[in-house]
């Protein structure tokens, strides 16, 4: 197996009273890893995500970026080669900013923004047009669409567009389906999985959905108070059922 993307080794993260969130973490990230994340209420794994995208100072440990150590780096730094969704699609666009502006502006991640030339020629409207398509949601019919009118689910679907327009070495879904109604949800996991299978994202998946971390994903981590208890990939994640992983969900 080629060297890890990302690694974290001995991750501690604490509370103002010394009550540790994370206790010792490790594991690495391969590239083209689909991991899925589960774990109940408090197991830890918005603090997991919080830590990796430098939300969140870790109290020991390290966070490795190509073996260089990214743990005191700013969150702002992280963003050039990290990207992620978030549970609430309002976050991560620009609601007074169209659907086509909102585009441009992510392909300027990890440059110099600026909105003053936005450069929104008929050869960009027709290529975010076929980007929007692949969602299945008709959000390639609203690209003059002020963001704040879409529906959740298409922002939702923007909001990972954005996301992932300039690839990301790491892209992190923090429940980014649990806001929505339960078709819209399949419908944006599964455009989620198309789209992470074609480009070849690595990317981690926060969800409450036992099929869907069965089911999508080449590798299964279960937190439980702040530990791995289970950490699986290809053929050992695919013979689990959901009777086995619930046994992992106790006190």
């Amino acid at each position: 197996m080629s060297k890890p993307v990302f690694s974290l080794k001995d991750v501690v993260v604490t509370v103002g009273n010394g009550i540790q969130i994370l206790k010792s973490i490790n594991f690495d990230i391969y590239d083209g890893d689909f991991i899925t994340v589960l774990g109940t209420n408090g197991a830890g794994k918005s603090t997991l995500f919080n830590a990796i995208a430098g939300n969140l100072a870790i109290a020991s440990g390290e966070i490795l970026h190509h073996d260089k150590n990214i743990a005191h780096e700013t969150a702002v730094k992280r963003t050039d080669y990290l990207a992620r969704v978030f549970q609430d699609p309002k976050m991560g666009t620009a609601p007074r900013m169209t659907v086509a502006e909102n585009l441009l502006l992510a392909e300027k991640r990890g440059s110099k923004r600026t909105l003053r030339n936005r450069g929104l020629t008929q050869d960009k409207l027709t290529q975010y047009a076929d980007i929007t398509k692949v969602m299945g949601n008709n959000l390639d019919s609203h690209l003059n669409t002020a963001t704040g009118d879409l529906s959740g689910g298409q922002r939702q679907a923007l909001s990972f567009l954005m996301a992932t327009r300039v690839k990301p070495e790491l892209l992190l879904l923090d429940e980014h389906t649990a806001a929505l109604d339960p078709k819209t949800s399949e419908q944006l996991m599964h455009a989620t999985n198309d789209q992470v299978e074609t480009h070849h994202l690595t990317a981690l998946m926060i969800t409450h959905n036992l099929a869907d971390a069965l089911k999508y994903g080449n590798r299964l981590i279960i937190l439980n108070a702040g530990n791995i208890v289970l950490d699986v990939r290809d053929d050992e994640k695919q013979a689990l059922d959901e009777s086995q992983i619930l046994k992992y969900f106790v006190s």
